[in-house]
């Protein structure tokens, strides 16, 4: 299909242009106007870029794309991301806070939707957005088969701050970084807060406030929305598509 025609699709979607964000969303790279295979990641790389030219994709699709905030110089790493796309033709589509809070492909619908947890609310205000979901378990779940069932279905390494009650029945959680939401959830009595990865700058609050907190991977957490808009272009279009999986351990 025409390239032009994916990103409009695409930014429809994810409601592209009407949410504010550090990221630059949408199209960053543009490539010669015709698409037949979707490579996705969550970050763009030079790995990354590599491994979707050798699958021969035409665009590559990520959480976390090139652009954040401000200008940069086109030298270093940026030059040989930017260089890799334009000389195998691939174009880059980023979406960032748009595909965090998607309610059916975001990366927490996705999560919330894999656990099968009970929402209660929406939860986790940032930059006037609501991301991610408050949970309730009604009979109580000890925190350690929380910690064990996040490992097994994002088999990745999950982690705890084990400062509250052994079992719980009130939950949060937002996807990748939103430690920052962490006071949110304090002063909202909940029993567990659980996200990607921790800020040393948290742990006396978490501790001193008697929360657990439970840590699911920066990248483990977000790669449920990209896979998950992928299997949705494949659906809706035809597309090939293909995951590249570069995980960081964080």
């Amino acid at each position: 299909m025409k390239t032009i025609d994916l990103i409009k699709y695409l930014d429809e979607l994810l409601r592209t242009t009407e949410i504010e964000d550090d990221s630059l969303n949408g199209l960053q790279v543009e490539n010669s106007g015709t698409v037949q295979k979707v490579a996705l990641a969550v970050d763009v790389s030079e790995p990354a870029i590599q491994k979707a030219a050798e699958i021969h994709a035409d665009m590559l699709l990520v959480h976390h794309g090139l652009f954040w905030g401000k200008s940069e110089a086109i030298t270093g790493g940026l030059y040989k991301r930017i260089h890799g796309l334009i000389q195998n033709n691939i174009a880059l589509y980023a979406s960032h806070l748009p595909l965090d809070m998607h309610p059916d492909f975001g990366n927490n619908a996705q999560m919330v939707s894999l656990m099968d947890w009970k929402v209660s609310s929406d939860f986790g205000l940032y930059h006037g957005y609501v991301l991610g979901k408050e949970i309730r378990f009604e009979q109580g779940i000890p925190v350690q088969k929380i910690v064990d069932d996040l490992s097994d279905k994002l088999n990745c390494e999950t982690s705890v701050w084990a400062f509250g009650k052994d079992k719980v029945r009130t939950a949060a959680y937002v996807s990748g970084g939103a430690i920052s939401m962490l006071p949110e959830a304090i002063e909202k009595g909940l029993d567990l807060y659980i996200t990607g990865e921790p800020r040393h700058g948290s742990y006396w609050l978490a501790k001193e406030a008697g929360i657990n907190v439970i840590f699911a991977g920066h990248y483990a957490t977000e790669t449920l929305g990209v896979k998950a808009l992928g299997e949705h272009l494949k659906k809706q279009f035809g597309l090939d598509v293909e995951m590249i999986d570069f995980p960081t351990g964080l």
